[in-house]
C-alpha cells in the first residue's frame, strides 16, 4: 500500500519550551493542552480562534487525562490538580507525590485516576473522594507510563526497568498478574523516547515501542508478541495513537516523521514531516488529529488521514492485527460450533421457548382493536445471529432452534499463541512450529535421542497439524484459497531401507483436515467433505468411506483400530451428543457403531488416544480421565473413570490452581503437563511431563496434610498367601497407646485395598478382552493369571482388615471371600486361616462352605452361605 505524504496543518504557539501534551474530550468537544508554563490551553473542536485559557495552575504541567466534565493535570512538583469544564477554573489537588509526576490516566467510567511518578509506587486515587487510594507497588522501578484497557479492568505500567507490569483491577486490592518482558527497553522517567502502552480500541491487545524502533503488537489472552509495525521509523518512538476505531495507528519518532499505519496489512499509508513530536491524539469520530512538540507547540489537522484512505477511518471498530486470530478462526467443519458448552441448569418453558425462538407473528394475527387476544403483542423478534436460536428467519413461522455443535480439535495440539503453537505432544516427542510471516519452520524432537534424532525444516505448506509416533512423522497443511493450493498431507517416516521415504498427497479442491491420526499400520484423515481416509504408512489409499455423523470431531488409532467422533443427534438441552464409532480396518470389523461418549451436561472433551495397552480413552473438561471397558465386543462397551484430578491430593486445601494437559496413559499411569493459574494449554519453553497413578473416583480430595498411604509390616494374611506359617511370630499389637493411629492407618488402608481391587479389576478386564481378542499365547495368558492373583491377594488383605474389625464385619468379610476368583482351594485355604487367626470361628466355617461350593462348582449356591 502505498504512503501519502500528507498536507501540513500550521503550529500554534501554546507553551513554552518543553514537554506538551494534549487529549481530547471522550465527546469530542474540547481538546486539552498542557505544557511547562503555568497556563493550560482548551482549543473548541471546529473553532479556529484563540483557545480559552486556564492561568490558575501549575507550573511544568507534563500529563493530563480528561472527561467530557473535567480533566486532571500532573505537574513536575509533584501535584495531581483536578479542573472542570463549566468554570475552566482549577478545582482541587487530587493528590501530592514526594517526587515529580510522569503520567496520569482516568479510568474509562472516570470514577479513578492512576498516578505515576518517580515514586516506586503508583496510585489509584478515587475523583469523589480523594482520600480514598490504592496502591500498585508489587514492581520494583518507577513507572513512566501507565494506560487503563477499554474495560477499566487491567493498568499497564512501562517501568524504567524495561517491564511492562499489568494489574487487575477487578479486586478490591489490585493484583500483579504478569509481567510483559523483553518489548521495551530501560530508559528514564524523563526521556522523551516512549515506551507509552496504547491499547487496541477492541481491548484485546496492545501496541507499545520498541527499542529497535518498531511497534510491537502483544494480545490480552497470553500476553505473546502479535504482529508488529517495522520498517517506518529510523529513530527512536515517541508517541503513539490508535485511531478510534483501530483500522489505524499514528506514530511519531525522533526522525522527524509522524507515521499513520494500517492496522490490517501493517502498511505506512500517510508521511508527516514533522520534528520532535511528543504526543498524539485522534479525534473520537473526525477526521481531525492533533500533536504537540517540544518546542510548546500545537498542531491541528483536520484532514489528518488522505482522503484515498479515508475509508479506512470509516469502518467499525477493527481487530487488532493478530498472527492467528482466534475471532476469525473457523472451525474446519464450517458448522457452528462452540468451544464450551454451557450448561442450561433446567429448560425454559414452552411460552418462553416460543417468545425467544418464534418471534411475535406480526402479520399472522393482528390485535388491531386492542382486545388484547394475541398473547405476544409487543413482544420483539430475536436480534440476528442469536446464539441459541439463530438469526431472524423472514418466514412468518418465526425461528428454529440452532443446534451447537462439539467443536472438533486435533488430540495433542495447541492453539496458536503469538506466532507459536504445538502440532503434536506426546510421550515420543513433540512437534511445533514458528509462524515467520512468508513461512513456517517445524521443529521435530525426541524424548529418546539415541533412537531418533531431532530435525528442523522450512516449511513453505503451512503445516496445522501433526502426528508423532515410532514410525514416522504425519503433517497436515490447510487449503490456501487465495493461491488456489489444495490441502496437503505429507508424511515422513524416520527409518527406511529405500531411498525415497516420504510421499505427499493433495485432498480434493476445497477439502481440509479436521483431525487426523497416526498408527503402526494405518494414517487416517477426516475431512471437511465428511470424509474419513485410510492410507497405509506408504500412501497406498486403503479405504474412504462417509461416518453416520458428522461434522466430525476427532480422531485416534492404534494398530489396525480407528476410533472417529462426530456431532450427533441434539439432546434435551439443545447440545449435540458426541457419538464415537471404533472398528478394525484391516479385518473390516465394527466394534461399537456409533455409541454415545460419556459427557456430563454442558461438559467438553479435551482429548481422545489409544493407552499403550491398546485402550481408547478421554479427557474432559471436568478434568476426568476415563478408559473404555470391553469395547472389541459390540453393544457392551462402558466408559470407566480412572482418575478424577479435582480430587488429587495435591490440590488439598485450595491453595493451588492448577489444571492438567492430557499426553497419554501408559505403564498404567496418567501423563500430562501441569498448567499454572488459569492457562489452558502448554506454552514455550518446553514444560516437563508429569504423571500420576490412577485413582477411581471414591472419596473427596484428602484433608491437607493427611498421608495417602500408611507404612506397616507384613501382616499374618500376607504371610498366608505367601505360603508362610501365619502362626509364625507373635501377635505385635501396639497398645493402647497407639490405638488411634492405628485405626486411621487401617482406614487409610481399607482405602487404598478398595482402590487396588477396583483398578485391578479394570485391568484384568481389559487384559482378558485382549487375550480374547488376539492368538492366546503362553506370556499373555500368564500374566492375566498373575493379575487374577493379584485381586484374590488384595481381597485376602480385605478379609484381614475386616477380621480385625470384629464379629459386625462378619457378613463383610464373608463376601470378600466369596469375590475370590481362584478355583483350585488354595486361596479359600488361605482364607479360612486367616479368619482363624483372629478368632473368627463362625466365619471360618462358612469360609469353609464357600470352598466347598466352589470346588464343586456350584456358584448359584454361593449366596446360601450368607444365610444363617
Amino acid at each position: 500500500m502505498a504512503s501519502v505524504i500528507a498536507s501540513r496543518p500550521r503550529p500554534r504557539p501554546a507553551h513554552t519550551q518543553g514537554v506538551t501534551r494534549c487529549v481530547y474530550t471522550p465527546d469530542g468537544s474540547k481538546l486539552v493542552t498542557v505544557g511547562s508554563n503555568n497556563t493550560i490551553r482548551l482549543y473548541k473542536t471546529g473553532f479556529d480562534g484563540e483557545p480559552d485559557n486556564i492561568d490558575d495552575c501549575q507550573e511544568q504541567n507534563i500529563a493530563v487525562s480528561t472527561s467530557n466534565d473535567f480533566f486532571v493535570a500532573g505537574c513536575e512538583d509533584g501535584t495531581v490538580s483536578l479542573y472542570t469544564y463549566g468554570n475552566n477554573l482549577f478545582d482541587r489537588f487530587l493528590l501530592r507525590a514526594t517526587l515529580p509526576v510522569r503520567d496520569v490516566a482516568l479510568s474509562p467510567d472516570h470514577k479513578w485516576c492512576a498516578v505515576a511518578s518517580d515514586e516506586l509506587s503508583v496510585k489509584l486515587v478515587s475523583i469523589e473522594d480523594s482520600t480514598n487510594l490504592r496502591k500498585l507497588d508489587e514492581h520494583r522501578k518507577p513507572t513512566k507510563h501507565l494506560a487503563f484497557d477499554p474495560k477499566g479492568t487491567l493498568l499497564a505500567l512501562s517501568c524504567t526497568d524495561g517491564v511492562v507490569y499489568i494489574y487487575s483491577l477487578t479486586a478490591e486490592s489490585p493484583e500483579l498478574i504478569t509481567k510483559v518482558d523483553g518489548i521495551i527497553g530501560r530508559m528514564e522517567t524523563d526521556s522523551e523516547t516512549s515506551c507509552q502502552v496504547a491499547w487496541h480500541p477492541d481491548g484485546r491487545a496492545f501496541a507499545v515501542p520498541t527499542p529497535t524502533r518498531a511497534i510491537q503488537v502483544v494480545s490480552k489472552n497470553d500476553w505473546e508478541k502479535q504482529r508488529a509495525f517495522k520498517n517506518g521509523h529510523d529513530g527512536d518512538i515517541t508517541a503513539l495513537a490508535w485511531s478510534p476505531n483501530g483500522a489505524l495507528l499514528a506514530s511519531a519518532g525522533k526522525d522527524k516523521k509522524i507515521l499513520i499505519w494500517s492496522t490490517r496489512d501493517q502498511s505506512v499509508v500517510a508521511r508527516y514531516e514533522y520534528p520532535n513530536v511528543v504526543d498524539i491524539a485522534w479525534h473520537p469520530t473526525k477526521n481531525l488529529a492533533s500533536f504537540t512538540t517540544s518546542d510548546g507547540e500545537v498542531f491541528i489537522s483536520p484532514e489528518f488521514v488522505p482522503e484515498q484512505f479515508l475509508n479506512l477511518l470509516r469502518l467499525p471498530k477493527q481487530p487488532a492485527p493478530f498472527i492467528h486470530d482466534p475471532l476469525v478462526s473457523k472451525p474446519p467443519n464450517g458448522h457452528k460450533a462452540l468451544a464450551t458448552r454451557p450448561r442450561r441448569d433446567s429448560l425454559a418453558s414452552l411460552e418462553d421457548l416460543l417468545d425467544e425462538g418464534y418471534g411475535d407473528d406480526d402479520d399472522f394475527v393482528v390485535d388491531d382493536d386492542g382486545a388484547g387476544y394475541t398473547l405476544n403483542a409487543g413482544r420483539k423478534r430475536p436480534a440476528e445471529d442469536d446464539p441459541l436460536f439463530g438469526s431472524a428467519h423472514p418466514s412468518k413461522r418465526g425461528n428454529f432452534l440452532q443446534p451447537q455443535q462439539h467443536e472438533s480439535f486435533q488430540p495433542g495440539s495447541t492453539p496458536w499463541r503469538g506466532n507459536r503453537k504445538y502440532l503434536c505432544l506426546n510421550l515420543i516427542g513433540f512437534v511445533w512450529t514458528v509462524d515467520q510471516d512468508s513461512h513456517h519452520t517445524v521443529t521435530v524432537e525426541f524424548y529418546d535421542n539415541e533412537l531418533h534424532r531431532t530435525f528442523h525444516f522450512t516449511d513453505t505448506f503451512l503445516y496445522d497439524k501433526a502426528c508423532l509416533n515410532d514410525k514416522g512423522t504425519l503433517f497436515a497443511s490447510p487449503p490456501r484459497e487465495a493461491e488456489g493450493s489444495p490441502a496437503v498431507v505429507f508424511y515422513r517416516p524416520h527409518e527406511t531401507w529405500t531411498q525415497r521415504n516420504d510421499w505427499r498427497i493433495q485432498l480434493p479442491k476445497g477439502e481440509e483436515v479436521i483431525a487426523m491420526s497416526l498408527s503402526e499400520s494405518f494414517v487416517t484423515i477426516t475431512t471437511t467433505a465428511g470424509y474419513v481416509r485410510i492410507y497405509t504408512l506408504f500412501g497406498i489409499p486403503y479405504r474412504v468411506y462417509r461416518p453416520k455423523n458428522t461434522p466430525i470431531v476427532t480422531c485416534a488409532s492404534w494398530r489396525d483400530y480407528v476410533l472417529t467422533m462426530g456431532n450427533g443427534p441434539v439432546g434435551p438441552d439443545g447440545m449435540c451428543k458426541l457419538l464415537y464409532t471404533i472398528q478394525n480396518i484391516k479385518r473390516d470389523e465394527i466394534c461399537q457403531n456409533e455409541d454415545t461418549v460419556a459427557l456430563p451436561e454442558g461438559e467438553t472433551l479435551k482429548s481422545v488416544f489409544f493407552s499403550d495397552n491398546g485402550d481408547p480413552c478421554i479427557y474432559d473438561s471436568t478434568g476426568t480421565l476415563l478408559t473404555l471397558l470391553h469395547w472389541r465386543q459390540p453393544s457392551r462397551a462402558s466408559w470407566v473413570p480412572l482418575l478424577d484430578t479435582k480430587l488429587l491430593d495435591r490440590l488439598a486445601g485450595g491453595k493451588k490452581k492448577e489444571s492438567y494437559f492430557p499426553i497419554a496413559v501408559a505403564d498404567d499411569k496418567f501423563h500430562c503437563i501441569i498448567l499454572k493459574g488459569g492457562d489452558q494449554y502448554p506454552y514455550f519453553p518446553r514444560p516437563l511431563l508429569h504423571e500420576f497413578e490412577f485413582e477411581i473416583p471414591l472419596t473427596s480430595v484428602r484433608p491437607e496434610g493427611k498421608p495417602k498411604k500408611s507404612k506397616k509390616k507384613k501382616s499374618s494374611d500376607e504371610m498366608a498367601i505367601d505360603g508362610e506359617d501365619p502362626f509364625g511370630r507373635a501377635n505385635e499389637s501396639g497398645g493402647e497407646e497407639e490405638e488411634e493411629e492405628g485405626e486411621s492407618a487401617e482406614k487409610s488402608e481399607l482405602k487404598n485395598l478398595e482402590q487396588a481391587y477396583l483398578l485391578k479389576g479394570l485391568r484384568a478386564a481389559q487384559m482378558a478382552d485382549f487375550v480374547d481378542a488376539t492368538s492366546r499365547s503362553s506370556a499373555q495368558r500368564a500374566a492375566l493369571a498373575r493379575l487374577e492373583l493379584d485381586i484374590d491377594k488384595t481381597l485376602l488383605q480385605l478379609l484381614a482388615i475386616e477380621c480385625r474389625e470384629g464379629e459386625e464385619r462378619g457378613m463383610r468379610a464373608l463376601e470378600a471371600v466369596s469375590l475370590l476368583r481362584d478355583r483350585s482351594g488354595r486361596m479359600i485355604e488361605a482364607a479360612g486361616k486367616i479368619a482363624e487367626r483372629y478368632g473368627r470361628t463362625i466365619l471360618g466355617e462358612k469360609i469353609r462352605d464357600l470352598g466347598e461350593r466352589k470346588i464343586a462348582g456350584d456358584d448359584g449356591a454361593d449366596e446360601d452361605v450368607f444365610d444363617d
